[in-house]
């Protein structure tokens, strides 16, 4: 048995049931496969128990796959493929159909149509970086196997990406703030990470602590923070954000309740109010400019 702990966010093991590629790793009574299965809610809530007043670690947005362990009482014990975070989600917002997808989504939302004509009542609103199955292209709207018609100018390839991770983040400006969501209509500070990461064809995990682990390198920087570069990840202990350029900083953060753009002066020196202070400053080789 592997004596370092794994981390449960990443791992799927619970005493009665585990992940079978874990065997060896973790004691559990029984050891399963799992099955893949792909969102078909525009996004659902991940949760760390099956119960729907647990808090959102995350969010599962339409046309990620997942592994499915266990499913009872209405929820699925799942592991998400983009990202490997493990947690419960609502058996009925996941479908059979666990096909590749072609395309993702490339705006901040955009509405699938029964029809084509945005004159028509929209079925639902989809987020960036959510996965489609393109069964028909078209120069005003492109038509999903799984039903319904998207504007064209919104999606891209899924093998395309944005070259700027920090542009994208931008275009979040005035979110509301979400702890666990990672849309539009809410997000936090690791989502929003994670979200224009993911856009640019980044991999990147969930929670800050990891991103601030994973992602790029560590740079030595001086206490008066010059040097820094756009596209640098600044990390606090449970707080993270990415400058804009030498001096700004974009955020979602509970302060504002939004994200927002602000020096990096001013949101240090209120941070290390509340007893927290910068603990690195990663960068990703060749996107940081």
């Amino acid at each position: 048995m592997n004596d370092q702990p794994l981390d449960s966010r990443r791992h799927a093991f619970r005493p009665d049931l585990a992940d079978s590629r874990l065997e060896g790793r973790v004691e559990a009574t029984r050891l399963v496969d799992g099955e893949q299965r792909r969102m078909a809610w525009p996004v659902a809530p991940l949760r760390a128990r099956p119960d729907i007043s647990a808090g959102l670690d995350t969010e599962v947005l339409y046309g990620e796959r997942v592994t499915v362990f266990d499913v009872a009482h209405g929820w699925a014990w799942v592991q998400l493929d983009r990202d490997g975070y493990v947690g419960y989600v609502l058996a009925d917002a996941l479908s059979d159909d666990a096909g590749p997808a072609t395309h993702r989504v490339k705006a901040l939302g955009t509405f699938v149509y029964p029809v084509p004509d945005i004159k028509a009542p929209p079925i639902m609103l989809l987020s960036m970086n959510a996965e489609l199955s393109v069964a028909e292209w078209g120069e005003r709207f492109s038509r999903l196997a799984t039903g319904g018609h998207v504007i064209s100018r919104h999606i891209t390839e899924i093998t395309r990406h944005a070259r700027d991770f920090a542009e994208i983040a931008e275009r979040f400006i005035g979110t509301p703030y979400l702890w666990g969501g990672k849309t539009r209509l809410g997000i936090d500070c690791s989502g929003l990470v994670q979200v224009a990461a993911q856009a640019a064809g980044i991999a990147a995990p969930r929670d800050s602590d990891q991103q601030a682990a994973e992602l790029g390198a560590a740079v030595l920087v001086p206490k008066d923070l010059d040097g820094l570069q756009r596209g640098d990840l600044v990390c606090w202990k449970g707080h993270i954000g990415i400058m804009i350029d030498s001096i700004m900083m974009v955020h979602a953060n509970a302060h504002h309740m939004a994200v927002v753009a602000e020096p990096l002066v001013e949101a240090a020196a209120r941070i290390a109010k509340t007893g927290s202070e910068i603990t690195t400053i990663r960068r990703l080789p060749g996107l940081s400019a």
